[in-house]
C-alpha cells in the first residue's frame, strides 16, 4: 500500500505565532487519517498547505506522488477540498454550483449536469435542486459544499471539519458516503472536533498541538497506550459522590472524573476486573450505596484530553483567524 499524502518538516510562521512546528505526516492510499486537535493546534494550516493554498516556510508535501510546492496544478486536478465553511454562490442554485464545479474540472455539460443530480439524491438535496442557495440554512449550504469537494470523483479528499453545523441525521448520512468512497479507493484526511466522528471513520489518527504531531495510531492503539480500563460507579445520591470519591481514590492511578448530575465516577484502574470487586469493597466499607458498575476501555475523548491537556491552548491560526477557523 503506497503512501497517497506525506508531509515531511512542514513549518509556517506568521508573525510571532509558530502554525506548524516541524509537522510531518503521512496517508496511505485508500484509507482515512482522522486529524485531531484543540483550537490553534494547527489543523487547517497543515490542510492548507496540503491542498495548495498556502506555501509552508520549509518542509515538503507530496500527493499522490506529485509535490505540492513544484507543481500545484497537477495536484489540484486529483483532489477535493472542504473547508469549515461552505464556499458555495449564493446566487446560483444548488444544481447550477455542482454544474459549475463539474464544467471547472471540464467534464462537459452532460456530464457536469449527471454528475450533480447524483450528488444531489446522494445529499438529500433534490427537492431543492432548483432554489438559490442564499435561500439555504447553514447545514443545506454545507451539503451543496460537501457535494462539490466530490463532483470530481478524487482520488484524495480533504475534509475539514465537514460535519460541523450538520443534524445528526446528515452527519450519519455524510459517515456514509465517506465509508462509500474510501471502499472505492478514495484517499482521505479529516479533521473534525467530534471524537466519535474520528473513531467512526479514521483508520490512524494523528493528534496535532503547537504545530506538530504529538500522536498517532488506530485509535485503538491510542487508547491503549493511555493504558489501564476505566470503571464507571453510579451512587444512590449525592450526598454519596464526595465519601465515595475519598474511598475509592486508594486505588485509582488517575484523577478521578465525577459527574455530579447523575451520580457517577469515572475511575481510572490497572486492571478493570480486578479492581472492580476491590472498588465495592471500599465503598461499602464507607456506607456507600453503588446501584450500578461497568468497566471499559478509555475512550478517544479520554486520550484525546490526556495528550492536549499537557500543553496550554494556543491563538487561532491568524490567517484564518477573522473566520475564527481552529
Amino acid at each position: 500500500m503506497t503512501e497517497a499524502i506525506v508531509a515531511e518538516g512542514l513549518t509556517k510562521r506568521f508573525g510571532d505565532v509558530v502554525a506548524l512546528d516541524g509537522l510531518s505526516l503521512s496517508v496511505k492510499e485508500g484509507t482515512v487519517l482522522g486529524v485531531l486537535g484543540p483550537n490553534g493546534a494547527g489543523k487547517t494550516t497543515t490542510v492548507r498547505v496540503l491542498a495548495t493554498l498556502l506555501r509552508p516556510d520549509s518542509g515538503r508535501a507530496v500527493v499522490n506522488g506529485v509535490d505540492v510546492l513544484a507543481n500545484p496544478m497537477a495536484v489540484r486536478r486529483q483532489i477535493g477540498l472542504s473547508g469549515q465553511y461552505a464556499a458555495v454562490d449564493e446566487d446560483l442554485t444548488a444544481q447550477e454550483n455542482l454544474e459549475m464545479i463539474g464544467r471547472l474540472y471540464h467534464l462537459g455539460w452532460g456530464a457536469a449536469r449527471k454528475r450533480a443530480v447524483e450528488l444531489l439524491e446522494r445529499f438529500d438535496l433534490a427537492d431543492v435542486a432548483g432554489r438559490y442557495v442564499k435561500g439555504f440554512s447553514g447545514g443545506m449550504r454545507r451539503r451543496v459544499d460537501l457535494a462539490c469537494a466530490l463532483v470530481a470523483k478524487p482520488s484524495v479528499l480533504f475534509l475539514d471539519e465537514p460535519t460541523t453545523g450538520l443534524d445528526p441525521r446528515a452527519r450519519v448520512g455524510l459517515w456514509e458516503v465517506i465509508t462509500e468512497l474510501v471502499a472505492q479507493g478514495s484517499t482521505l484526511l479529516l479533521t473534525t472536533q467530534y471524537l466519535e466522528e474520528a473513531d467512526q471513520l479514521a483508520d490512524r489518527i494523528a493528534v496535532i498541538d503547537h504545530g506538530r504531531v504529538i500522536a498517532e495510531g488506530t485509535p485503538d492503539k491510542l487508547k491503549y497506550d493511555l493504558g489501564g480500563d476505566r470503571l464507571e460507579l453510579t451512587v444512590a445520591s449525592a450526598s454519596d459522590v464526595t465519601p465515595a470519591r475519598d474511598a475509592i481514590a486508594r486505588i485509582a492511578n488517575g484523577d478521578i472524573t465525577v459527574d455530579e448530575e447523575i451520580h457517577q465516577l469515572i475511575v481510572p484502574v490497572t486492571n478493570g476486573p480486578e479492581a472492580l470487586p476491590a472498588a465495592i469493597r471500599l465503598l461499602d466499607d464507607a456506607n456507600v450505596t453503588v446501584i450500578g458498575t461497568n468497566v471499559r476501555r478509555p475512550s478517544l475523548d479520554e486520550v484525546f484530553f490526556a495528550l492536549t491537556a499537557k500543553t496550554p491552548e494556543v491563538a487561532a491560526e491568524p490567517e484564518l483567524a477573522k473566520e475564527a477557523v481552529a
